[in-house]
């Protein structure tokens, strides 16, 4: 008997399921902001998402619309970025709300962190950090 991968080609031990309230929006947003690539979409009968699947960089999110016996809920991500003020400046034409302008932190390791957090359409808060390296 072959060998059974314990995850999906392209996923990671822990993956991130997102229920979301408007998941098609949040597709929209994410791949605009953070230049996420749609690899799955399986609609139902009523046209909401009952599974989706998004790659930001080499991981993915997974998610879907919320259902009375699984309701949509509040998610924080963050995401480790090469620019942070970029991507800051592309979430808000994108639609977010700042919820601080990217800044300096002396927490991340011995090279510092460069972060920032905005607040999508959809009330998710999202921080997006990158290291900062001399």
């Amino acid at each position: 008997m072959a060998a059974v991968k314990s995850a999906p080609e392209g996923f990671h031990s822990i993956t991130p399921y997102v229920v979301a309230q408007g998941a098609a929006k949040l597709i929209d947003f994410v791949k605009q902001a953070f230049g996420a690539e749609e690899v799955f979409r399986m609609a139902r009968p009523d046209g909401t998402i009952g599974h989706a699947e998004m790659r930001i960089g080499d991981s993915m999110v997974e998610l879907g619309d919320g259902t009375d016996a699984a309701k949509s809920m509040p998610v924080s991500l963050h995401l480790y970025l090469s620019d942070a003020d970029a991507v800051y400046r592309r979430a808000l034409e994108a639609g977010a709300t700042s919820l601080h302008e990217p800044v300096d932190q002396e927490y991340g390791g011995p090279r510092g962190w460069r972060e920032r957090s905005v607040r999508q359409p959809l009330v998710y808060r999202n921080a997006q950090g990158c290291a900062l390296y001399s």
